[in-house]
C-alpha cells in the first residue's frame, strides 16, 4: 500500500462576525458557510525532511512535521483556494498540510488542537471547522476578559467551539464572485485593523446582529429557507460593515460595494454580501434559480467594469476529504 495522501478542503464564506465590541462578554463570534467549490489539494508522503516547492506549504510542513513529532515529509500543492479573496485560503491551506504530513506518516492527527500553532483559528472558529465537518456553523467567540492590543504569539490561544452546526439544504446554490480586485487584509495589517476596529466598535450593533441571529438567520435555516436565510446574512454583512467602514474605506470595499447592490436588485439572488475582508463577493440562491443568478453575476461584473471569476456552487456538509493511493476517499 503508498503513503501517499492526498487531502482536499473546501473553500467557505465568512458572513462576519456576532460581536466586536469590548462593551459585551464574548468576542467574535463567526459566521460562516462550507462551499463544496473551489477547493485546496495537498499531497505528502513520507520523507526524511520536509521537501515542498511552495513556500507557504512548506512554512506549515516544517511547523507540522515539529508538532507531530516526524521527520518530514514530500508535499505538494496541487491546488489552491486564491489566497487572501475572504475564502479561508491560509486556514484550509493549513490545516490540509498538516492533516497530510500526519497521515503519509502514521500519525495522530487534530487539526483543531494544532491550528493556534500553525497561526490559525485565532478570532474565528469557522474555518476550521469547516475543515472538520462542513456545514453552516457559528462558533462561541472568545471571553471579551482574553482580548489584548498585540497579537498573541501563534499557539497562545484556543479555537472557539461550535455553538450552531446546520447542514446546508441540498437545494441551496451560493454565487461566488472573485473579482479582479487587489486582495483582501491579512497578517499584521488584518489584525492591526481588526484590533482598531474593536476597540471602537458600537455595542448597539451587535445587539441588532443578535437579534438578526436569533430571530431571523437560525430560524431560516431550520425551516431551509434560502431567501429569508440569505436576507438575513445580507443584514449581518451591512452591519458588520458599519464596524469597519473606517477601515475599507465603506461598508463594503471597492468594488464590492457596487457588486452586492447590483445583485441584491435580482430576484434570482436572495441576499448578496462581502465574504471577510473581500473581494470575494457571495449571493445566496437555489437549485431552481441558479442560472439566473449566474447570468446576474456576470452582469454584476460588467456593470462594475471589472473582470473576475463566477461560480454556483453547493454547501459542503463533510469535512475535509482524505484519500490514499489504493484507498477509497473518506471525509475527515
Amino acid at each position: 500500500m503508498s503513503d501517499r495522501v492526498r487531502v482536499t478542503a473546501g473553500a467557505r464564506l465568512h458572513f462576519g462576525f456576532v460581536n466586536l465590541s469590548l462593551a459585551h462578554e464574548r468576542l467574535y463570534g463567526g459566521l460562516g458557510v462550507a462551499l463544496s467549490d473551489p477547493e485546496t489539494t495537498v499531497t505528502a508522503e513520507p520523507a526524511g525532511d520536509v521537501v515542498c516547492d511552495r513556500a507557504d506549504a512548506r512554512e506549515y510542513a516544517e511547523r507540522a512535521a515539529d508538532l507531530l513529532g516526524v521527520p518530514g515529509a514530500r508535499v505538494d500543492v496541487e491546488s489552491a483556494l486564491p489566497r487572501h479573496a475572504g475564502l479561508g485560503s491560509g486556514t484550509q491551506l493549513a490545516l490540509a498540510v498538516f492533516e497530510a504530513v500526519a497521515r503519509a506518516n502514521g500519525a495522530e492527527s487534530d487539526v483543531r488542537a494544532a491550528a493556534p500553532n500553525l497561526g490559525r483559528g485565532g478570532r474565528s472558529g469557522v474555518g476550521v471547522a469547516a475543515f472538520e465537518g462542513g456545514g453552516f456553523l457559528v462558533d462561541a467567540g472568545h471571553p471579551t476578559a482574553r482580548f489584548t492590543t498585540s497579537r498573541p504569539a501563534d499557539g497562545d490561544w484556543t479555537v472557539p467551539p461550535v455553538a450552531v452546526r446546520h447542514d446546508v439544504p441540498e437545494e441551496w446554490r451560493f454565487l461566488l464572485l472573485v473579482p479582479d480586485a487587489d486582495p483582501g487584509r491579512s497578517g499584521d495589517e488584518e489584525d492591526d485593523s481588526m484590533r482598531a476596529v474593536v476597540e471602537r466598535a458600537d455595542p448597539s450593533v451587535s445587539d441588532r446582529i443578535a437579534g438578526v441571529v436569533s430571530r431571523r438567520l437560525l430560524p431560516a435555516v431550520a425551516a431551509e429557507n434560502a431567501d429569508r436565510f440569505g436576507e438575513a446574512v445580507a443584514e449581518i454583512g451591512r452591519l458588520n460593515g458599519s464596524w469597519y467602514a473606517d477601515e475599507q474605506g465603506g461598508v463594503y470595499r471597492p468594488p464590492v460595494g457596487e457588486l452586492v447592490a447590483t445583485l441584491s436588485e435580482h430576484p434570482a439572488v436572495y441576499g448578496a454580501g462581502q465574504s471577510s475582508w473581500g473581494p470575494a463577493v457571495y449571493g445566496v440562491t437555489d437549485a431552481a434559480r441558479a442560472e439566473e443568478a449566474r447570468e446576474a453575476g456576470r452582469a454584476a461584473l460588467d456593470a462594475a467594469g471589472v473582470g473576475g471569476e463566477v461560480r454556483i456552487v453547493a454547501g459542503r456538509n463533510v469535512g475535509a476529504r482524505v484519500e490514499r493511493a489504493g484507498e477509497a476517499p473518506r471525509n475527515g
